[in-house]
């Protein structure tokens, strides 16, 4: 059994990582830093709740820390924790700077220990779905690829204005995270990127919009954001030379965890057939159109490939080197938006990935 600490029981550790590490077998939600309250003893009876963080890493029986905490704090609590011999999942971002991200990386190396981001969309079933149709190539040659996670969101919740904070890099770090690293698990390394960062809401704040360009040969990928949508617009949409592949709606993962303390359900990452993606197929004299049903996403398989790794028996499910390359990407489109012009991209500065396992 590999007991688990969380540091951290905000929205982060609350509707992802404490019902996730409780839904897996062979991980236990053991420890959580609160400082003041007791939130995460009212709904996990038994987990031993520390006050200050040196408490917490001083417990020999961990071996595993979560870092679920305001963005501009993540490196140092992920630093500390690796300091202190512990393996660490840290949430998205890993850290606010490619740089940070690469000295946490030789850090772990030195020290022999696991570093994972926590990439939990690769596991959201409309993604798990496009990877397939793109696999399958239905579509033909993919020609435009576009990816966005658009919201109502006026005015943020008084829980969640720490992420107005431009020191944790606004919606380009918190959703630009996720949807980066799916483009790079799906195309890889872009030659170019453009962006544009703005901010739309009233008042000061950090960026809550954005729309990034990632060129590849052949294929644009437009990554985007923001929070003043109503509706949202599509999910995905896909375009090629058979035809167009178009998702709305979000993966029903987030809002089913929020009602939890661990997943029982059965039926766990189901969409409702009336949000299932639509694929029109171009045919002579019109078109063909079909929902396609898709694959059940299930945010488990990551912590179920922590264990692994930490087990000995496969690499992270997500590598640290992949926070480091979407750190990178977003750098660049942060720069893209401030000179107004693409950035081509050079990879040559990737740093040496740790070990993915433990050993």
């Amino acid at each position: 059994m590999i007991r688990v600490g969380l540091i951290g029981f905000g929205l982060g550790g609350r509707v992802f990582h404490a019902p996730l590490i409780s839904s897996v077998e062979g991980l236990e939600l053991a420890a959580v830093l609160e400082r003041t309250s007791g939130k995460a003893q009212e709904r996990y009876p038994g987990i031993v709740t520390h006050r200050s963080l040196d408490e917490l890493l001083a417990d020999p029986s961990l071996g595993l820390i979560v870092v679920t905490t305001p963005n501009a704090t993540h490196f140092e609590l992920a630093r500390l924790a690796l300091e202190a011999r512990k393996s660490v999942i840290v949430d998205k971002p890993m850290a606010i700077t490619s740089a940070q991200v690469a000295e946490l990386m030789e850090l772990a190396r030195r020290q022999n220990l696991l570093l994972a981001p926590f990439h939990n969309r690769r596991w959201d079933g409309d993604f798990q779905t496009v990877q397939k149709l793109l696999h399958e190539k239905s579509l033909g040659r993919f020609v435009s690829f576009e990816s966005r996670m658009d919201r109502w969101r006026p005015v943020l919740p008084k829980d969640r204005l720490w992420k107005d904070d431009p020191a944790g890099g606004g919606l380009l770090l918190d959703l630009g995270t996720h949807l980066a690293d799916q483009a790079l698990v799906l195309f890889g390394k872009p030659e170019g990127v453009s962006a544009d960062l703005r901010r739309e809401r009233d008042g000061a704040g950090a960026n809550d919009s954005f729309t990034v360009r990632l060129r590849y040969p052949g294929l644009l990928v437009t990554l985007g954001a923001n929070s003043l949508s109503l509706p949202a617009g599509p999910r995905f949409h896909l375009r090629g030379t058979n035809g167009n592949y178009w998702k709305h709606g979000v993966d029903p993962q987030e809002a089913a965890l929020s009602k939890v303390t661990r997943i029982n359900d059965p039926a766990w990452g189901y969409e409702p057939a009336a949000d299932w993606g639509v694929l029109h197929v171009g045919i002579e004299g019109g078109s063909v159109t079909r929902p396609v049903e898709p694959i059940p996403g299930d945010y488990r398989m990551y912590y179920a490939g922590i264990r692994d790794a930490l087990l000995g028996k496969g690499p992270a499910p997500v590598a640290a080197l992949d926070a480091w390359r979407v750190a990178r990407l977003l750098e660049w489109a942060s720069e893209s938006s401030v000179q107004r012009r693409e950035i081509v991209c050079d990879w040559s500065g990737e740093p040496e990935d740790p070990l993915h396992s433990h050993s």
